[in-house]
């Protein structure tokens, strides 16, 4: 036999793994079972990210949301506790002071305004008076029409986009509703768009259950004058978001009179840190499924290595034959750890055809990505034949330094 991977090398590996298949069965079980857990453990933290990833769907993630709050420190002569509220032209201000800013709207928002449609009523809807730059903050899933634009807010438009749960009570038989009036509140309005963006994450309320209007006709139908409620920024690539949060309270502090230092005045949440947040729990989960799979897979190449050093003990004297007869110890060495790699291997792709048909059951069950993917597959392929060859090396060793005479005395 020659040392290399030629036709009398797989042979010879296939008889002795079908010599020991009892216990061969049993080494590759373990292989299995490791693989399987690490694999199944990698498609489910992958299903759960997607699916706490889902509720985040259209945000942005670097958005800065800012609302005011009653002062906590006395500033030129008013004192603490004073209340205060951002205006239309402070909008202008952060764009004009403040260039790291890609885009800046305010919004005027209502809780559980009822929405009505002839016969059919939604009755908890989040009225969101916005501009078109509100875009850049949620990003909307048209399925009919369009989004509020500059002309709806310019000319005061009575326009507005509902959403998915807004349209599937006041439409239930579905179609195009676009030119069709909705009484918001107790104001008629003429839908040009409808949003299916499923997200949970939003301001003033879900997508899927907003009803979205121009600001200027918001702030005339509630009486708001100048005012806003809150306003939502987006900065630009390259530039954190947590790092604006000092600037912007100095910047808005020069016209509303409270201390730039004081940080219950002026309410920044920062979408960033959210995001980050759920960056690096992922990162843990995926670092833990990583360590308790490779363990599991680690013991179970342990028990390889048992196995076949067992199998070299009850080969002794074929081992010793074979060197009488003129067997290399290269070939003696290559013929212990092929037969590791392919228990090994068979084992592991027996493991990752059974992993993807379940997780393509589970897939297709909870209506999320639960499945690996090839780069996952071909690297667990690599780790085992990594792992197969480590755990043929005790073995082999071993079977190299047994001598022809040595083992003719034990028989």
């Amino acid at each position: 036999m020659k040392l290399g991977f030629d036709i009398d090398s797989f042979r010879e590996v296939g008889e002795a793994l079908v010599r020991n298949k009892s216990r061969s069965f049993l080494t590759g079980f373990g292989i299995f079972w490791g693989l399987f857990m690490l694999l199944a453990l990698v498609g489910g933290g992958q299903g759960l990210k997607s699916i706490v990833m889902s509720e985040f769907e259209g945000f942005s993630n670097n958005a800065v949301v800012l609302s005011p709050s009653n002062t906590s420190k006395p500033y030129k002569g008013f004192q603490e506790g004073r209340s205060w509220n951002l205006t239309v032209n402070d909008i202008t201000r952060l764009k004009n002071l403040m260039p790291e800013l890609d885009a800046v709207t305010g919004m005027v928002g209502r809780w559980s305004t009822p929405v009505t449609c002839g016969d059919n009523e939604f009755k908890n809807s989040s009225l969101k008076g916005i501009t078109a730059e509100y875009i850049k903050i949620e990003t909307p899933q048209m399925k009919y029409g369009r989004y509020i634009n500059e002309a709806d807010v310019i000319q005061e438009r009575k326009v507005c986009v509902i959403g998915k749960d807004v349209y599937n009570t006041l439409f239930p038989n579905g179609g195009d509703p676009c030119g069709q009036y909705i009484c918001v509140g107790s104001i008629y309005m003429t839908i040009v768009g409808v949003d299916f963006n499923s997200g949970n994450l939003g301001i003033n309320g879900t997508p899927s259950r907003s009803v979205m209007i121009p600001l200027s006709v918001a702030r005339k139908i509630y009486n708001y004058g100048n005012l806003v409620d809150i306003l939502c920024c987006t900065v630009k690539p390259g530039i954190k978001a947590s790092s604006l949060e000092s600037k912007f309270r100095q910047t808005l502090s020069r016209y509303h009179y409270y201390s730039p230092d004081d940080s219950e005045a002026l309410i920044c949440i920062n979408t960033e840190q959210i995001f980050n947040i759920a960056d690096t729990l992922f990162r843990g989960i995926n670092f833990l499924i990583w360590l308790v799979g490779i363990g599991t897979l680690i013991a179970g190449a342990v028990g390889v290595s048992n196995i076949m050093m067992v199998s070299v003990k009850e080969r002794t004297t074929e081992i010793g034959i074979r060197r009488a007869i003129g067997a290399l110890p290269g070939e003696i060495l290559w013929q212990i750890i092929s037969e590791s790699i392919a228990l090994t291997v068979l084992a592991g792709s027996i493991s990752i055809v059974i992993s993807v048909m379940i997780l393509q059951v589970v897939e297709g069950a909870v209506k999320a990505p639960f499945q690996i993917s090839f780069r996952t597959a071909v690297t667990a392929m690599m780790l085992l034949a990594v792992l197969g060859t480590l755990a043929g090396l005790a073995p082999a060793f071993r079977a190299m330094k047994i001598k022809p005479v040595e083992a003719m005395s034990e028989e």
